[in-house]
């Protein structure tokens, strides 16, 4: 009988729908949204080494203002050789520096960011030659002009050539011969790998930047492959301590770090727990939209009630008893609710494996987020017809019959 009723009144049933169908599908299709790009983000990251530490150089001062981190000259070669003999749990070091330089092929030119490091740079950060190869130890000993490309630094300078090994391009004005392209590996933050040209450390310091330091030859950074994840933080404090003897800094006397040390693992938490929040914040925004929707089938459910009370006046005076009249109007709830909610359930679904199609990340879809959807749209169902099925319940019939 619920159902007829429902039936009979399509238009009004399915717009009783909506507030249910839109609160449902944004809640799933969010959650899942939210869990897949998370999950590509930890990919992504987890791509480029969860065992590893970035040593970073100190901030300079200009007119009193800190500067960003790497902009003073403080870390060498030196050091980063150190921490490869004397902190116990290091696998891998590779130094680098960094800085953007015009590049030039043919009739290309970009402003392109210029990675100078060393053999071990590929192991270490999880980033192998797609084709050609890497640059040799003894090409670094000799300062030789070679570059390995990004991919997309290849399509940018490129362009349709089918093979970048043996292309010569100007890097600052220097030229230097293409031996290989690197692997994709995506957006990393504000910059991407596969952006970047990598060269020799010795070449970059020698023709591009100059070394600056009167102590060796500087670097922006050390990358510090440790050997599990879970020596990272004594890794972290070995390293802490071995540059503040190489520097002579003495935190007791005041004196602060001219470094900065970046864990993989605890940007991999923040990255995580962040967007853990803002998934939650997102599903709680939508979870408003099922209330609304739950108030929508209450004030249709009430207009029902007052429309049709000729109907259960009818009702009850053959026999029906209050309890069937109260069953009637609580089912008809449920089930706009109930159908409303499967529906939203399958539009979420589809809305998230789209977008998990168009910008690439894993499509992630909780059997925990279809059940609470579902569970919460059954619930508000029935708490939105109580009040109108108990007024209907508790109408005298003699009454009932008596209305226009």
């Amino acid at each position: 009988m619920a159902i007829e009723a429902l039936w009979s009144n399509k238009l009004r049933t399915v717009l009783t729908m909506l507030g249910i169908i839109i609160g449902i599908t944004a809640v799933i299709a969010v959650t899942a949204i939210g869990q897949g790009t998370q999950k590509a983000t930890e990919q992504r990251l987890q791509s480029l080494g969860t065992d590893i530490l970035q040593v970073q150089s100190g901030a300079a001062r200009s007119g009193g203002v800190r500067q960003g981190s790497g902009s003073a000259t403080t870390l060498t070669l030196e050091d980063s050789e150190a921490i490869a003999q004397q902190v116990l749990g290091v696998e891998q070091v590779s130094a680098f520096l960094q800085q953007n330089a015009q590049v030039v092929y043919a009739q290309n030119n970009d402003s392109m960011t210029i990675i100078g490091t060393d053999v071990n740079y590929p192991d270490v950060r999880n980033t192998h030659p797609q084709t050609g190869r890497f640059f040799t130890q003894e090409e670094v000993d000799a300062a030789k002009p070679v570059a390995v490309l990004g991919p997309t630094a290849r399509d940018d300078l490129l362009g349709t050539r089918s093979n970048a090994e043996g292309a010569q391009i100007r890097i600052s004005g220097q030229t230097y011969d293409v031996i290989g392209v690197m692997e994709a590996k995506g957006a990393q933050g504000p910059q991407s790998p596969d952006e970047q040209i990598y060269i020799p450390l010795t070449n970059m310091s020698a023709r591009l930047v100059g070394n600056n330091s009167v102590k060796g030859l500087a670097v922006r950074g050390v990358y510090v492959k440790v050997k599990s994840q879970d020596q990272l933080d004594a890794a972290q404090y070995q390293i802490t301590n071995l540059l503040r003897v190489r520097h002579g800094i003495f935190p007791e006397k005041g004196d602060t770090d001219d470094f900065r040390i970046v864990n993989s693992a605890d940007i991999i938490n923040t990255l995580t727990s962040t967007a853990s929040l803002f998934t939650v914040m997102v599903v709680a925004i939508a979870a408003i939209s099922l209330i609304v929707g739950g108030i929508g089938i209450a004030n249709i459910m009430l207009v029902s009630v007052v429309e049709r009370t000729r109907e259960i006046g009818i009702r009850k005076a053959i026999g029906a008893t209050s309890s069937a009249i109260l069953s009637q109007f609580l089912a008809e709830a449920v089930v706009i609710a109930a159908i409303g909610g499967v529906i939203g359930i399958g539009l979420g679904i589809a809305i998230a494996f789209a977008a998990s199609n168009l910008f690439k990340f894993p499509f992630v879809i909780s059997h925990e987020s279809i059940l609470l959807g579902f569970g919460l749209t059954f619930v508000i169902g029935l708490l939105a017809g109580v009040i109108p099925a108990r007024n209907a319940a508790s109408l005298d019939p003699i009454t009932a019959l008596r209305s226009d």
